[in-house]
């Protein structure tokens, strides 16, 4: 199969021997587990339960709002201790209101799961058990998975492509779960391709992965619509723009998205939990995470429940061999870095990264040399240090103008940069600082029309007030008129 080269792009050191030849553990059930309301991208989701009640693994314990946002499930049978405010699994270190449950022994789920035949399923029915098992992106963009399935229904889409790529540093989770538990993600995919139609999916995995890509040509062999693709590794090729560009030949255009020309991209392990969900009734309640770094004292591919800290799970893996330099969750190169090991995993969490000071670069950043060493590593064909330069100088929009909106977030220019100039953070900066921005104007839009409304109230009030005196005034007048009348 023809493949074809995306612009820029760098080759990290893998980091990925320690973890990848080692089976998937499964973490045994902690005593407490810290359950989010709001672990994917949209609103979030709102509690079903309250302190005290008994609830069963599967059970629902928040259900979504609006059109974009996803349910929570119990990852085990326990009691419900507390629904509070807790340190968010992000770097910030906000809040975040979570569902404490405190487990029993019994891990029982509950009764009324049951397996569905996919083949007797309509495309809607898929979205609507895959939307109602609360499953997102597991590749870390934790997009609701229903959502894009019923993108189907508004945009042909031609091509599936399942995401294998798995090109972050030290992450090895997707490959463990290629290699062990090929026929459920290929059934995942089955399931995906009969959901929104396409003519035929392509499995896409980095050729730094031959048992993964022989494991899962094994399980698709007797599909004829289903293909396993070999493509370079090359960071950031698990990105959907570049992963389709490399498999396709096709750009998406700025600000759009893949099913805009005709194609949908899913991860492996989004696959895997479609397939437990319509297969087996069960939703998103465990993940596999890759558990890393220099600082962990037995890194491997761990299986664990949606809700554990940071901190039960590295203990799990023995622990660590020193004070790590920097936390991550998910990878060195798009990870974010935590504020502590009590923060919980979540439904994105790809990986626990404790790297040690070896590991870490210190070095200071010093001023741009404008060696163009950023434009060349963009897989997006941007201009980095002009971007920076634009922001440095708080002229956002000067950065927009030069495609900040397409950045994708990578860290490539970051990597190569001589002087040590932390672009990336730059970038993610300017962004959230213009969605602040677009949230004031918004609000200051909204309390505008809700000054002018009230206005108008006001205004149709005194109308009307003023049309009630003049009728009283009116029907006074005649009264007078026609007493005046009978006295005469």
């Amino acid at each position: 199969m023809k493949l074809f080269r995306f612009r820029g792009g760098i080759h990290p050191e893998g980091h990925k021997l320690a973890t990848t030849a080692k089976p998937i553990a499964v973490m045994p059930m902690p005593k407490y587990l810290y359950v989010p309301l709001q672990q994917h991208i949209g609103a979030p989701a709102e509690s079903e339960v309250k302190i005290g009640d008994q609830v069963a693994k599967g059970q629902l314990l928040a259900h979504s709002q609006g059109m974009v946002s996803a349910p929570v499930h119990a990852p085990t049978s326990g009691i419900v201790n507390n629904i509070s405010e807790m340190t968010a699994p992000h770097p910030s270190g906000l809040s975040v209101r979570m569902i404490t449950l405190e487990t029993n022994s019994e891990d029982q789920w509950l009764n009324s799961i049951t397996s569905t035949d996919p083949l007797r399923l309509t495309a809607e029915e898929v979205a609507a058990h895959v939307g109602a098992a609360g499953i997102v992106g597991m590749g870390g963009a934790t997009f609701p998975s229903a959502v894009k399935l019923k993108l189907s229904l508004r945009h042909k889409i031609k091509q599936l492509i399942i995401n294998g790529g798995e090109c972050e540093p030290y992450l090895t989770c997707d490959d463990r779960l290629m290699q062990e538990r090929s026929d459920q993600v290929v059934d995942g995919v089955r399931i995906i391709l009969r959901a929104v139609q396409a003519e035929k999916a392509l499995i896409a995995i980095e050729n730094n992965k031959p048992e993964a890509i022989a494991a899962m040509q094994k399980s698709c062999g007797h599909y004829a619509d289903i293909t396993v693709v070999s493509v370079p590794a090359r960071y950031p090729m698990g990105s959907e723009k570049h992963l389709i560009q490399t498999v396709t030949g096709l750009e998406v255009p700025a600000g759009g998205l893949g099913a805009d020309i005709g194609v949908l991209v899913h991860n492996v392990g989004t696959a895997y939990a479609i397939h437990q969900a319509i297969r087996h009734g069960r939703p998103l309640v465990s993940r596999v995470v890759t558990v890393g770094g220099g600082a962990i004292q037995e890194p491997q591919n761990v299986e664990v429940p949606i809700g554990a800290s940071l901190r039960d799970v590295i203990e799990f893996c023995g622990g660590l061999k020193e004070t790590p330099a920097r936390l991550l969750m998910g990878g060195p190169m798009m990870g974010q870095v935590m504020p502590s090991m009590q923060v919980p995993v979540v439904k994105g969490t790809s990986g626990i990264i404790a790297l040690s000071e070896q590991e870490v670069s210190h070095q200071a950043a010093t001023p741009c040399i404008r060696c163009g060493s950023c434009v060349d590593a963009c897989p997006c064909g941007l201009l980095p240090l002009t971007m920076a330069a634009h922001i440095r100088s708080n002229k956002l929009e000067g950065a927009v103008d030069f495609g900040l909106i397409d950045c994708v977030a990578c860290g490539c220019c970051s990597y190569v940069c001589p002087a040590h100039i932390p672009l990336v953070q730059y970038f993610n900066y300017a962004k959230g600082e213009l969605a602040a921005r677009q949230q004031r104007k918004h609000k200051t839009e909204e309390t505008r029309k809700l000054a002018e409304l009230r206005q108008q109230r006001i205004a149709k009030e005194k109308e009307a007030k003023r049309l009630a005196a003049e009728k009283r005034r009116t029907e006074k007048a005649k009264r007078e008129t026609a007493t005046q009348h009978d006295d005469d």
